[in-house]
């Protein structure tokens, strides 16, 4: 089984390709992302289904290479309920990699409040719900954590509180990291409530906030390749780079790699696959049952 896969998951960002407006976040230097980004694939979170693509079918057709809109016969979000949760405990890449003996781990931070919150109203996400699933603890001992905000203040205006280069160093640690797992993913998922933020006019504090964000994501890919990571970056879905519009949108999503190669993919369903497929783990019986809707 390959190994050591570092796997960046953006959550509310589309491709370039798709951007809108002189504001995109993606009008910017990203001297690493974009090549990257470039010499990817963009693919289609739609899957013929009418409305928004959401975070919890996007991010569950990611990690279980299944039609999660066809299983839930929409698009869904933000967090899995459910029928989801059902989904990502059978076919999440992180719950079968665990079965075979993988090591697999989520590198996030999540800090006490998270947990009362947790505590109080269970809404976790796609991924903390899926390396839970896994056997995998939140906040994993030895590993790097990464904070959502990637150094940047939670509340507006989104001023820096760490360094650039020291979010560069935090790559270069995940990747020392990754060395010792199968797949260690981050989910960075500070980029979709800050498209939601979105206005026409844009607001400049937003589009500055979006746009430095996406500059943290470039230094921390920039370390983690500099130490010799094998890494993925993905989205779920657009949002962030159109920031005219606070909805999501029906933009394409990148699908890049450095250190593996890509298979052709159309959409979000086939790139999951994908991921299993290079794991080694075996074919699964496509999902299709139609649930109702879950509030």
């Amino acid at each position: 089984m390959p190994s050591a896969l570092l796997w960046l998951a953006l959550d509310g960002v589309g491709h370039p390709l798709d951007a809108v407006g002189p504001d995109s976040i993606w009008d910017q230097p990203l001297p690493t992302l974009r090549p990257l980004i470039d010499a990817g694939q963009a693919l289609d979170t739609t899957l013929g289904v009418p409305g928004l693509p959401q975070s919890g079918t996007g991010q569950a057709c990611w990690l279980t290479g299944q039609d999660a809109v066809r299983v839930m016969g929409e698009h869904f979000g933000p967090h899995p309920g459910p029928t989801l949760q059902r989904l990502l405990r059978e076919s999440a890449l992180p719950v079968r990699l665990a079965q075979a003996g993988a090591r697999v781990a989520l590198a996030n931070h999540y800090p006490p409040p998270y947990f009362e919150a947790q505590a109080r109203r269970p809404r976790m996400g796609c991924f903390p719900f899926s390396f839970l699933a896994a056997g995998s603890p939140l906040n994993p001992p030895g590993v790097p954590p990464v904070p959502a905000t990637l150094g940047l203040s939670y509340a507006e205006p989104w001023l820096p509180v760490r360094p650039l280069d020291e979010i560069s160093r935090l790559g270069e640690s995940l990747a020392a990291s990754a060395r010792t797992h199968d797949l260690l993913a981050a989910d960075l998922w500070f980029s979709d409530p800050l498209g939601h933020l979105g206005s026409l006019p844009t607001r400049p504090a937003v589009a500055a906030a979006a746009r430095a964000y996406l500059a943290r994501v470039d230094a921390l890919l920039a370390g983690a390749l500099q130490a010799g990571a094998r890494v993925l970056l993905t989205s779920d879905h657009g949002n962030a780079e159109n920031l005219t519009v606070k909805a999501h949108t029906l933009a394409r999503v990148p699908f890049a790699a450095l250190g593996l190669s890509l298979p052709d993919a159309a959409n979000v369903v086939e790139a999951g696959r994908a991921l299993a497929d290079w794991f080694g783990l075996p074919p699964q019986t496509a999902k299709s049952e139609i649930a109702p809707t879950e509030l």
